[in-house]
């Protein structure tokens, strides 16, 4: 019932357009085409049937458009090849389908070779975006600047492409994919066996060195091990068992999951947790390490009790880092496998909250709107494909028997957005026989090469899951009575930072002081376990007053060219890094050009147009300090982000400065404001009518063509008997009289009516304070 209200949606309103916009009840082109073969999982066979029908008919890739390569993989290439093995499927049956002539193939095949051209580097991986027109190094491409890509984006199409080799017969989609993969393993850091999170396409130098296993990396391992159950490549199996065993060395702090550096492993790189890691219960599921899975599952678990959904990153104190949540799949995804796993009905209750939740906190009158900040539930006016591709088919298939299911599910893989593709591939159709890079030898543990029941790993104790999860059961504090406690640790993660964590704390206001030097042998004997550099203090100083030369100074964005001339002016925020206009004179003058992508969260398409000119980028998917980089970097004299938040203004919210991200942020020089969404429609209205606008950005104080106000002088004095006028009594007035001054020739008198009794004893009017 949910995916046919969220499916009958999306067709309703915005077919023939990739996603549903749920609020707006209106569609958004992306170019996805992900929804066609989940039908069939439900047995919905003629919805199938028409789904692809209408794909054949109506969708094309000759198209001028920029595309990620590794979502256009992932999503459209994926799709189709699902759709293509149902379809297949149902034809050999004959049960319907016999006009079917294998079009969604050979589409699969189209996009394919547009896909190619984002291979051509000279290291083998690809680069992030592609012109599905043009390629990468034609001039109208749009594209072909970018000098890096991340991890899992380089390192997650051996599944689709290997399948559309081996489908169609061509080898050569399988071995641009093989390659890239070979390039990443060669790339690790060989101490530690990990990888970093984004890595030069040119000359496989890594770019950033941070190593976990959510945003970046994630599907990269997925796609190793499941390249080995799709391919029956050993090869990719030994070399997951490598980095696997790193990961559970370094990364995996039971039920934690902590980015380190992948050359300093021992030493974590940031105290936050994001979302896209809640798949990694289910990898483990499928090599069989039953016990960490439940851990980190049960750790997650326990987040979404305390939030409703997982924010899209939250701290090791499990309080909201980022607050969206898109509607991701992953937590369903491993509840799955954990209850195919191990038959505990637990996890069935889990697949009921995660449903009882969407249909109260996300369904809308259009479908499912992604929720904006999990603190107020807002919501935000998009489903992303991946919501109808994974999250439904997870859900049905945890409430499912296999025998309702119209297919052998264990004949098939999952690809990272869901997708099936069948096993079969491994024997049916020949490999690629180009891979000649094998791993480091490593000693092979009780998973190396199986995926052991529950009952070969516990046997004949039924309750191991709960032993388990019992010692995380009130992890967030999440149903269990608060119990008020003298000392606090704080751990303080701040290696990267280059300041000592005491004196960090002191610039925003908190005094602290060791927790050794505040506890006795006895209690301190808990704390000595610490890791190297982390601090456990406690708290003996409340938060000081903000001195007030911190405190938050009003800018303002100030319209100057025709027809505005000087008399718009937009209230904004500041940042605490980059230009300080407080210290400019004259403010900084620039005209307004809006940055492609909007986010300014992925490589800045329109570079040429933003030199020399004051971007504009809206708030959300990445830090403020990564997005003022990148087009500080693109050739942006300032940035003006826009609040993605709809509705915000600053008359009802406070404002407040914009922070970087943990990062030394010297190196960003332009000056950067905030406006909050009213103010922002405000600006991007008038750019839209007038084309080049002037700004200028300045102190408020500062504001050009506004008046000073001059100072008036007051002075108060209390009544006397006989002051009063005709009618007016002691008990009902209170009356304020401004006289004239030595430096003011102006007087002025006003009188307020009180609103309660006024009485007290008789004071001496000139002795009073």
């Amino acid at each position: 019932e949910m995916f046919d209200h969220a499916y009958n949606s999306y067709m309703d309103y915005a077919y023939p357009a990739d996603e549903l916009m749920p609020l707006s009840c209106r569609g958004r082109m992306l170019l996805n085409c992900c929804f066609v073969c989940f039908e069939q999982l439900l047995n919905k066979l003629d919805e199938f049937e028409e789904a692809v029908k209408k794909t054949v008919q109506d969708v094309r890739f000759d198209n001028d458009i920029v595309v990620s390569v590794f979502e256009t993989n992932i999503r459209v290439l994926g799709g189709l090849l699902g759709a293509h093995v149902m379809a297949d499927v149902l034809k050999q049956r004959r049960e319907r389908m016999q006009w079917y002539r294998d079009e969604l193939l050979h589409m699969a095949k189209e996009l394919g070779c547009r896909l190619l051209p984002a291979f051509n580097t000279t290291s083998g991986l690809p680069y992030p975006r592609v012109n599905l027109r043009y390629g990468v190094v034609n001039p109208l491409s749009r594209t072909g600047t970018e000098s890096d890509t991340c991890t899992a984006c380089a390192g997650t199409m051996i599944l689709e492409f290997a399948a559309l080799s081996r489908l169609s017969g061509d080898p050569i989609f399988e071995e641009h994919a093989r390659k890239a993969m070979d390039v990443l393993w060669e790339k690790r850091q060989r101490g530690s066996d990990l990888v970093g999170t984004v890595i030069n396409i040119h000359n496989g130098d890594w770019v950033r060195r941070d190593s976990g296993v959510g945003a970046g990396i994630d599907s990269y391992y997925e796609y190793l091990m499941k390249a080995y159950i799709l391919l029956g490549d050993k090869v990719y199996l030994n070399r997951f068992n490598t980095h696997y065993s790193a990961i559970m060395k370094y990364i995996s702090q039971p039920p934690l999951l902590l980015n380190v550096h992948m050359h300093n492993p021992t030493i974590n790189v940031r105290s936050w947790m994001d979302s896209l890691l809640a798949f990694f219960p289910g990898l483990q599921v499928l090599r069989g390490d039953l016990k960490p899975a439940i851990e980190t599952h049960e750790m997650l678990y326990q987040v979404t009790k305390q939030h409703n959904f997982l924010p899209e990153a939250f701290t090791t104190e499990f309080r909201v880092h980022w607050g969206q949540h898109p509607l991701r799949p992953e937590f369903a995804e491993s509840t799955y496998f954990l209850y195919k796993a191990t038959g505990d009905p637990y996890y069935l209750k889990v697949g009921q909250s995660i449903v009882e939740k969407l249909n109260t906190h996300a369904r809308v009158p259009c479908g499912f709107a992604a929720v904006q900040d999990v603190r107020t539930g807002t919501h935000e006016d998009r489903m992303d494909s991946f919501f109808l591709a994974e999250m439904f088919k997870y859900l049905y298939l945890l409430f499912s028997e296999k025998s309702q299911l119209p297919i052998n599910i264990d004949d098939y893989i999952f690809t990272t957005e869901a997708h099936l593709l069948p096993v079969s591939l491994s024997t049916t159709q020949p490999p690629c026989h180009t891979n000649n890079t094998e791993p480091q030898a490593h000693e092979d543990d009780l998973f190396s090469y199986s995926c052991p029941s529950a009952q070969t790993l516990f046997p004949n104790n039924p309750t191991f899951a709960k032993t388990i999860r019992d010692s995380y059961k009130y992890l967030t504090g999440v149903g269990r009575a608060q119990q008020a406690s003298p000392l606090r640790g704080i751990e303080l993660p701040l290696h990267d930072m280059g300041l000592e964590p005491i004196e960090f704390l002191k610039s925003m206001g908190i005094s602290l002081t060791p927790l050794t030097e505040l506890v006795s042998a006895s209690q301190g004997s808990a704390f000595q376990h610490s890791q190297k550099g982390v601090y456990k203090l406690k708290l003996v100083a409340e938060v000081s007053q903000t001195p007030e030369h911190e405190e938050v100074v009003p800018l303002i964005v100030q319209l100057i060219s025709p027809p505005f001339l000087g008399r718009t002016v937009l209230t904004a925020g500041s940042a605490k890094f980059g230009m300080d206009l407080t210290k400019q004179e004259h403010g900084m003058k620039g005209s307004i050009v809006k940055s492609v992508p909007y986010t300014a969260c992925g490589p800045i398409e329109n570079a040429v147009e933003l030199q020399g000119h004051v971007a504009l980028a809206l708030r959300g998917d990445c830090m403020f300090a990564a997005k003022a980089r990148r087009l500080q970097e693109a050739g942006a004299t300032g940035v003006i982000f826009i609040d993605h938040r709809e509705g915000s203004s600053s008359a009802d919210t406070p404002l407040f400065q914009m922070v970087g991200d943990g990062e030394p942020t010297d190196d960003i020089t332009v000056p950067l404001v905030f406006l909050f969404s009213k103010e922002g429609a405000t600006l991007t209205a008038a750019l839209q009518e007038h084309h080049n606008v002037d700004v200028l950005l300045l102190p408020k104080e500062k504001q050009l063509g506004k008046e000073k106000s001059e100072k008036l002088n007051i002075k108060f004095r209390l009544a006397k008997e006989g002051d009063f006028a005709e009618g007016e009594t002691e008990s009902t007035t209170i009356q304020l009289v401004l006289e004239q001054s030595e430096t003011n020739n102006e007087a002025a008198s006003l009188m307020r009516e009180n609103q309660e009794t006024c009485s007290s004893p008789q004071k001496d009017p000139e002795s009073s304070p």
